[in-house]
């Protein structure tokens, strides 16, 4: 659908991996990333080099869809994966709104820390962009292209994107808001109304659900982010310490341990995104 609505796409092809069919890469394009269709958190999303390196990818994500957590969801899909050529660049996550199909941009998160593999872990989310108003222009045209190619008309819109010289390429749009605890590090206000009348974006949503006109609502004058603290090995999770220096440091808002004590935490870290720091930045320098 991307394809033909004239948006950038990477080279891709659908593979079944539920009877081993796929043993050998000899027909991908390298780099590679193989990724499979119904897991969230960037779970199972690899970057391959090689043949070799793309069998053992299809090896990790059969035995990661044997999890007992991913076997309950008995989802058809988890018997496919996609493999798509790697894009380069800098990655970005759009947030909107659709009413009626007119979009409104409620916040473009800059992902700072370089994101070329082999794994794919979530870490840092920047708001507003640093990014040329020129580049953003382009993120929002493709976003809102890719959300009327696939039939988007009224509603949240979470996207992501890469951006190199060839273009803008969309890796995900869906109708929904950003995932996890990122939505702490949105929020809304009235023209130069105080921060004490600030809401959150699930209360945005909600207006707009019921009805009401929200498109006077913007995001925050400040800058803010969120941090999803990367995992450094496999492990059983027993506590976190430092919490309280943590929320002393200027700017940090709020600290949320969501891993539960002894719980296996998986490596790499997109098998499970443990640790979040939400914070507001003062400003662009910091």
């Amino acid at each position: 659908m991307l394809q033909e609505a004239g948006l950038p796409t990477p080279w891709f092809t659908s593979v079944s991996i539920e009877s081993g069919a796929v043993a050998t890469g000899a027909d991908v394009p390298f780099p590679a990333v193989v990724k499979p269709l119904a897991l969230s958190g960037s779970r199972g999303v690899v970057r391959v080099n090689s043949a070799g390196e793309y069998d053992a990818a299809i090896w990790r994500l059969q035995e990661l869809l044997k999890a007992p957590d991913v076997r309950l969801e008995r989802d058809a899909a988890h018997g496919q994966a996609i493999v798509e050529a790697f894009i380069p660049g800098a990655e970005y996550a759009v947030e909107g709104l659709l009413s009626h199909g007119v979009v409104q941009i409620l916040g473009i998160f800059d992902k700072p820390d370089p994101l070329d593999g082999p794994f794919f872990e979530e870490t840092i989310y920047r708001t507003p962009s640093v990014a040329t108003p020129g580049v953003q222009q382009r993120i929002v045209t493709a976003v809102t292209t890719a959300a009327r190619a696939i039939g988007l008309y009224h509603g949240p819109v979470h996207a992501e994107c890469r951006v190199n010289d060839e273009g803008v390429y969309v890796l995900e749009v869906a109708a929904r808001p950003i995932g996890g605890l990122c939505s702490r590090a949105l929020r809304f206000r009235v023209g130069r109304s105080p921060a004490s009348d600030d809401i959150s974006l699930e209360d945005l949503l909600l207006r707009h659900a019921l009805g009401e006109d929200v498109s006077a609502w913007a995001r925050e004058p400040r800058a803010s982010g969120v941090m999803m603290i990367p995992i450094p090995r496999r492990g059983i999770y027993r506590r976190v310490e430092g919490e309280d220096a943590a929320l002393a440091v200027v700017g940090v808002g709020d600290v949320r341990i969501t891993a539960k004590p002894d719980a296996l935490i998986m490596h790499p870290g997109p098998m499970n995104r443990g640790v979040e720091i939400a914070s507001t930045i003062a400003d662009h320098s910091r």
